[in-house]
């Protein structure tokens, strides 16, 4: 009897096992190789695959360097209009140098101006002297537009439309304008390479939810001279509505359109630290109001204040003594942030950060901007009805 396992009667015939086929041919082994080697020489030198993409800086990631950049291609847009805003300008330009940015830099400002220094006091000439050689900005003298309302705001809106020139850099694929009455803690560089758009702003936080506008003090837009030209067309005095401004005619051209920009991060008000309501600012009702976090998460402070006057100008001791940000429960620091904001602007409006560098005979590093801050306005007005009382 035949075992339950014993082997079946007659010839063993052994069947041929396949051979396996090699995985990889030896041609493909020998691209392997110097695959494995680039590879290895990347992971030595800290180097990513997204060294080899099309360049595109993402937002969430500003500390990663993008060598292939073509920074010639975007510009940072300023424009001056009187001495004051020219200093606050060159200011801008300094925070920029200062930052690395890596854009380029145009200053628009009226022709009639000119780069001769002709005498120490020659505040204009200097300026623009020192934003060409010290902060390679490119000097664009132009006729600024001016308005001429009756009962018009003041001085600083009447040439507000001169921001519209920025459009016609059409030389640039992207420009940046930034008002130029703000510190700026860090540059935006990562601006310039967001996805496509016409035009990027921010809302009027502030005014939310009564009012749902756009704001202009940051305008982030493709240059078109198509464009440039419908909107200068727009400010003629036959087309435009008295007390429309560059506000009101940029949100009639794009409050509908425009990308918008988060103001937590491009859109601080320094007035945010007097307020008592932070829910427009912080978004929603839950999360607590830290003023020294939303400090460190800004990019730029914008110097928007009222009945504050702007930080060249003296503040009233009144208006100080009534409206300045309160101690809770000895908590400062929205008094600290604001107090610190102010004092910073106005250290380095008289102080260079350069070192006394003389390119002209006129021109002494230490002068440059210290213009002395203007006088203190009248508080409470004279047309306030209020008692004159501090309270």
């Amino acid at each position: 009897m035949m075992s339950r396992f014993s082997p079946p009667p007659g010839p063993y015939k052994s069947v041929p096992r396949a051979t396996a086929k090699p995985i990889l041919s030896r041609r493909s082994k020998y691209l392997l190789i110097p695959l494995a080697i680039i590879f290895l020489c990347l992971s030595a030198t800290r180097h990513s695959l997204l060294f080899f993409l099309p360049h595109r800086t993402p937002q969430h990631a500003p500390t990663l360097r993008y060598k292939n950049v073509n920074w010639s291609r975007y510009a940072y847009f300023q424009y001056a209009t009187s001495t004051a805003y020219l200093c606050n300008a060159v200011m801008v330009f300094e925070a920029l140098d200062r930052l690395d940015s890596k854009a380029d830099r145009i200053l628009l400002y009226p022709e009639q101006w000119d780069t001769q220094i002709e005498s120490p006091t020659d505040r204009d000439s200097q300026l623009l002297v020192k934003a060409r050689d010290w902060y390679k900005v490119k000097l664009v003298p132009v006729d600024i537009p001016v308005t001429h309302d009756q009962g018009q705001r003041d001085g600083e809106w009447n040439t507000s439309f001169t921001k519209f020139m920025s459009w016609g850099q059409d030389r640039y694929e992207r420009v940046l304008h930034l008002d130029s009455d703000i510190t700026l803690l860090k540059h935006v560089d990562e601006l310039f390479l967001l996805p496509s758009a016409p035009v990027a702003m921010m809302r009027d936080y502030w005014k939310l939810p009564a009012k749902k506008i756009l704001a202009s003090n940051l305008l982030l837009l493709q240059p078109s001279q198509e464009e440039y030209e419908r909107l200068m067309a727009s400010t003629r005095a036959d087309i435009r509505a008295e007390g429309d401004y560059d506000v009101e005619i940029l949100n009639r051209f794009y409050g509908d359109s425009a990308m918008v920009l988060p103001h937590q991060t491009y859109g601080l008000r320094s007035s945010e630290f007097r307020a008592e309501d932070h829910r427009n600012y912080i978004g929603n009702t839950y999360d607590p109001w830290d003023p020294e976090r939303v400090l460190r998460e800004a990019s730029l402070v914008h110097f928007a204040d009222e009945p504050f006057p702007k930080p060249w100008v003296m503040w009233p001791h009144a208006l100080y003594a009534e409206k300045h940000p309160p101690c809770k429960a000895e908590d400062c620091r929205n008094k600290d942030v604001w107090k610190s904001l102010y004092e910073d602007f106005r250290k380095r409006r008289k102080v260079s950060n350069h070192p006394t560098i003389i390119k002209e005979p006129l021109l002494i590093d230490k002068d440059i901007c210290a213009l002395l801050s203007a006088p203190a306005p009248e508080w409470p007005p004279r047309n306030d009805t209020r008692s004159s009382s501090i309270g």
